[in-house]
This record gives structure tokens, C-alpha cells and sequence, in this order.
């Protein structure tokens, strides 16, 4: 399912508030929402996060990343498509074994003039050099997570994950509300990463009832198990993504 903003230059943040908190999300110049993900003939079912920044406590891990990184340049911005931003997305996408779309662009306007949402970008520098960025949306009382990329030469330095604190503690420092780092999917472990900043500062989006719940698996499973439930018998089959 999903919503164009056709008449909008831009989206007002209140109203990307209120998107993000009814499980949508952006995608291109869009908003949108989704119940399954389907891979290898399998149909998984998708559950939308996001961190109450007043809860979020980082522990041994998340401390010691930030540790790790501090030799780095950290700038924030608002988001303007570059060459260098394009050339660090290229190297990223040559070392991924994952699809992705060809170019920043691609992903984030898809050939729309206008850029709808308010768009930030966290730069991380090793001296000179562009060596990861994390784009991100702005609303009145939230922000949402919308890609990361980094240089495959410095994969040990977890970039991905350190771009995900950074944007959090901008967003403590803007004293928004809550972080929207995208879903997780039952049973299928790739998306876990996303719960690394805080997990008991986490809540996840119960779709049926339209309300957050603390994060727990044991909460997932009930909800994918009522998700199931809740298509026809055949919808497996015959089900397409929107």
C-alpha cells in the first residue's frame, strides 16, 4: 500500500509523523506500507520499528563502536545529491551481495524533480575522504533512517551501525521523539541489525491493531502468526507485494 503526496512540494512534518507512527514509510518520493516480504517463493511477514529516543541507553557495545570511531569526522547536513556521494554509493554497491538500486538517485528520487521530505545526511570523513554517509528524513517530532552506504575498505569499522548512532544522537539533540530504523522480518534474520542501538528502547508496530508494543520476539511471532491468519488460503500464492 502506498501514498503519493501528489500536490505537496514538500510534506509537512507533522504529517510525516503521523505516517511513520501508522507503520509507512518512504520509498523514492512515496510513502508506503507492507505486511509481507516475499523471498524464495516464501511469504515472511514485515514489522516496522521505531526507538523511543527517551529510553535509548547505549550499552558496552554501542559505546565501544563510538569509541572505536572517534579518529573520523562526523558532519551533518541537509542532503544534496553530489558525485561523491554517487562514487562512495558505487563502490558500496560492488561489494554487496544483496540487490539495491544502481544509484543514490535511484533510490531516492527515481527521476522526481522534487525532493517531498526534509532530507539530512551524516558525512563520515577520514580526513578528506567520504568514506560513509547515512541520509535521513525529518519530521516534526521524529526521524527516519532511510539508507546507509560506506567504503568496503573500512568494513571493520561497522559503519553501517555507527551511522545509526550517529543519526540517534542527532536526533537526542533535536529532542525528537522517536527514531525509525525500517522493520525487521519473522524468521529471516537480516534485517536483525536494526534493533542494535537499544533493543529494550525498541517498539514494534502492531499492524492489526493499528498500536506499538514493546519490542520481543515472543511479541513478533504472535503478531506474524495473526498477520497469516488473516490472508485468504490461496493468498500465498497469489500474493503481490504493493
Amino acid at each position: 500500500m502506498s501514498t503519493t503526496p501528489q500536490s505537496l512540494l514538500t510534506i509537512p512534518g507533522e504529517a510525516l509523523d503521523y505516517y511513520l507512527s501508522q507503520g509507512y514509510y518512504r520509498m523514492h518520493q512515496n510513502l508506503f506500507t507492507c505486511r509481507f516480504l516475499p523471498i524464495d517463493n516464501t511469504l515472511y511477514t514485515v514489522h516496522w520499528l521505531r526507538l523511543v529516543l527517551s529510553r535509548v541507553s547505549y550499552g558496552p557495545t554501542q559505546r565501544r563502536l563510538l569509541r572505536l570511531n572517534e579518529r573520523f569526522a562526523v558532519v551533518l547536513r541537509p542532503f544534496r545529491l553530489t558525485e561523491e556521494l554517487e562514487e562512495l554509493y558505487a563502490r558500496y554497491r560492488a561489494s554487496i551481495t544483496f540487490d539495491a538500486p544502481e544509484t543514490v538517485e535511484a533510490f531516492l528520487q527515481a527521476g522526481a524533480a522534487n525532493n517531498a521530505f526534509s532530507t539530512g545526511v551524516v558525512e563520515i570523513r577520514d580526513g578528506q575522504q567520504l568514506i560513509a554517509a547515512g541520509i535521513f528524513d525529518s519530521g516534526a517530532r521524529s526521524i527516519a533512517g532511510i539508507m546507509n552506504f560506506y567504503d568496503p575498505a573500512y568494513r571493520k569499522y561497522s559503519l553501517g551501525k555507527y551511522l545509526m548512532l550517529q543519526k540517534i544522537n542527532h536526533a537526542l539533540r533535536q529532542q525528537k521523539a522517536y527514531y525509525y530504523p525500517g522493520y525487521v522480518v519473522h524468521d529471516y534474520p537480516k534485517f536483525d541489525y536494526k534493533l542494535f542501538a537499544d533493543e529494550a528502547a525498541t517498539e514494534v508496530f502492531d499492524c492489526m491493531q493499528g498500536r506499538w508494543l514493546p519490542f520481543s520476539w515472543a511479541t513478533v511471532a504472535v503478531q506474524s502468526a495473526a498477520i497469516l491468519a488473516d490472508l485468504p488460503d490461496d493468498a500465498q500464492d497469489e500474493y503481490e507485494l504493493e
